[in-house]
């Protein structure tokens, strides 16, 4: 499954890192992208392993707001 995440307006490329380095280390996130400019977070992951709102509790863990998911 991939969903995309609406996220707070990032501040610094270091935000994106930040997440980019989470959802890497993130067993069951097959792939992800963070886009620094739209403020948006995507991520393909095995549903089994990991769920949308555990994903979600990781971004809210560092600091950064998921406004909204598609």
């Amino acid at each position: 499954m991939t969903k995309t995440y609406q996220m707070e307006t990032f501040s610094c490329p270091s935000c994106v890192k930040k997440i980019e380095a989470l959802l890497k280390a993130t067993a069951g996130i097959s792939e992800s992208e963070v886009l620094f400019n739209s403020s948006r977070v995507k991520a393909t992951f095995d549903e089994a392993v990991i769920t949308s709102d555990a994903i979600k509790g990781k971004i809210d863990a560092l600091g950064f707001k998921v406004l909204s998911e598609k």
